[in-house]
């Protein structure tokens, strides 16, 4: 009996030791392809529009302006209104697409909150630059302010999103007359390729925005805001934890962000139908070596290190949290937690809508919050 316990004991240890791995590694993958999940099943005309017709779902139903991106390589801007086609199917009707591109039935599309192919798409005015990183060349968009040149936007990407998910964000910024880089990172797809390819959960990717604040800097900023979305507030938040940024780093832009890493990976356990609590296996896989090196990271993660509430005493900007209530990647609760420990410093606006998809879900509301928070913190001339 003892024995039979024993081993018995031992085979759940190996079971959660590997799915652990299994766990840290879907974490940590790199970029991967777009999943076109969605199937156009007509595109209705008439004489001043067309609307696509597709699946009745969670997503196709939702509050807001969307984008679909086509496996085809087109894409196609979706209006807010939602016209019921009986009980399996919806219609929404396209707005905007990309140059010469008409969908026809039979497409096969995905979903998505990035409205913008590229800075022009959004109204923009952008040139490409290269920051240079420890692995080479990141690229970057350069979008030059119409104001005072000394104030500057960094904006920083998710993980598994493009930098244009950022453009939603960098509209207002321009509208304030700020310079505003849009930057790449290592492994993210568009920046250098580092090690094993995998991502660190922004551990290391804070070296590559370092590299574009001191290029900011470099080039006449002598304020930065930084707009991070998801991942890319763990980014930003350690850009101001940052002696040498005191003083430099004027106001932080969240979305959606990351604020708890075993938040975020017990979320995401439990959209992927595991119990919240596996994700505390994939611990172990990133915090400790020899661990961490099996999963194929450059480096340990110090997840402590990245729980804002738990260091929420060491927070010294002003910082506006943007959270949806129907956000189940990276929970509202931990935003909610961090406004009532620094209600002094933190502020919070909430949304009806999923993850980043805050400006999706009602833009104006999205520009107008941000664009006074930021000219009541910011911007001391009142623009």
């Amino acid at each position: 009996m003892k024995r039979a316990l024993a081993v018995g004991a031992a085979f759940l240890t190996a079971s959660g030791l590997g799915l652990g791995w299994v766990i840290a590694r879907r974490l940590t993958a790199s970029a991967g392809p777009r999943q076109f999940d969605l199937v156009v099943r007509d595109v209705e005309r008439d004489a001043d529009r067309r609307l696509i017709v597709l699946d009745r779902t969670a997503q196709t139903i939702t509050d807001g302006i969307y984008n679909l991106w086509f496996e085809n390589g087109g894409w196609a801007q979706l209006s807010a209104e939602v016209f019921d086609r009986g009980p399996a199917r919806i219609a929404r009707a396209m707005t905007s697409s990309s140059p010469g591109f008409s969908p026809s039935a039979g497409d096969r599309a995905s979903w998505s909150g990035i409205y913008f192919a590229n800075p022009t798409h959004a109204g923009l005015s952008a040139r490409d630059v290269a920051i240079d990183t420890v692995g080479g060349g990141a690229p970057a968009w350069l979008v030059e302010g119409k104001g005072d040149r000394s104030t500057w936007a960094i904006h920083i990407h998710g993980l598994g999103s493009p930098r244009a998910g950022t453009l939603r964000g960098v509209q207002i910024a321009a509208d304030l007359g700020y310079t505003s880089l849009v930057i790449s990172y290592r492994n993210d797809g568009g920046g250098p390729t580092a090690g094993s390819g995998r991502s660190s959960l922004g551990v290391t990717e804070v070296e590559d925005a370092e590299a574009a604040v001191h290029y900011a800097m470099q080039n006449g900023a002598q304020r930065i805001v930084l707009f991070g979305w998801s991942m890319g507030a763990t980014i930003a938040l350690q850009l101001v934890d940052r002696a040498r940024y005191h003083g430099i780093v004027a106001g932080v832009v969240l979305e959606s962000p990351v604020l708890d890493w075993v938040a975020v990976i017990k979320a995401n356990c439990v959209r992927s139908g595991l119990p919240a609590a596996t994700g505390i296996l994939a611990i172990p896989w990133l915090a400790l070596r020899p661990l961490s090196h099996m999963v194929g990271l450059p480096t340990t993660i110090p997840l402590r290190d990245l729980d804002w509430v738990e260091r929420a005493a060491e927070l010294t900007v002003p910082t506006l949290i943007i959270h949806g209530t129907r956000d189940d990647s990276a929970p509202i609760r931990v935003s909610q937690v961090l406004h009532d420990l620094r209600p002094d410093l933190v502020d919070l606006e909430v949304f009806t809508a999923g993850h980043t998809l805050s400006w999706n879900s009602d833009p104006e509301r999205w520009r107008s919050t941000v664009t006074e928070w930021l000219s009541a913190h910011v911007n001391s001339d009142g623009r």
